[in-house]
């Protein structure tokens, strides 16, 4: 049986890149969610106007990655005690957040961020939104896969790269057997 995971934190290229590499995960696709305009596109979003969030929708095994595996990764690749932030993409659409497809995913959500709050994980407090999936929409062709297609382009080099070595670094046990 497959699940399904919808993430933001921040930029969809940096938590695509690191996902796709994942044992377990079976597809990652690039889109927006969490907003109030139907079909958006990259541009509106970016405008920070729709509402939406950058997000990642993942579909994997949780026999080999479980959900609460998934967030804790989600949780280690992206800054979720910054609210409309991540590194240099400001905005509301970089904002960290989990859209639960059911109540046992935001329970676990909830869960996992409390105890990276009773641990003091990141020294601030977790401001990651933790909601139901209304909606997903796909972002345009050009926005997936885009590290595979662009990993000379500058911002892949500084943001994306580095949490490339830190996936292969920290969880080579984690990795597909192509990518460890």
């Amino acid at each position: 049986m497959r699940e399904t995971a919808t993430l933001g934190g921040g930029c969809f290229w940096c938590l695509e890149a690191v996902f796709e590499r994942l044992a377990g995960v079976e597809r990652v696709v690039s889109g927006y969610a969490g907003g109030h305009t139907a079909h958006p596109t990259y541009r509106e979003v970016s405008g920070g106007r729709t509402g939406h969030a950058e997000v990642v929708q993942v579909t994997f095994d949780p026999s080999v990655l479980p959900y609460r595996e998934l967030l804790e990764l989600f949780f280690a690749f992206h800054d979720p005690t910054t609210p409309d932030q991540q590194g240099p993409d400001f905005g509301p659409q970089y904002r960290s957040i989990v859209l639960a497809h059911s109540d046992d995913q935001a329970r676990t959500a909830r869960e996992v961020i409390a105890a990276l709050e009773g641990a003091d994980t990141f020294g601030a407090p977790v401001v990651t939104e933790v909601k139901p999936l209304e909606r997903f929409w796909p972002a345009e062709p050009g926005h997936q896969e885009y590290y595979r297609r662009n990993p000379d382009q500058p911002y892949c080099r500084a943001m994306i790269t580095p949490k490339l070595a830190k996936l292969r670094a920290k969880y080579a046990g984690r990795l597909r057997p192509a990518t460890a």
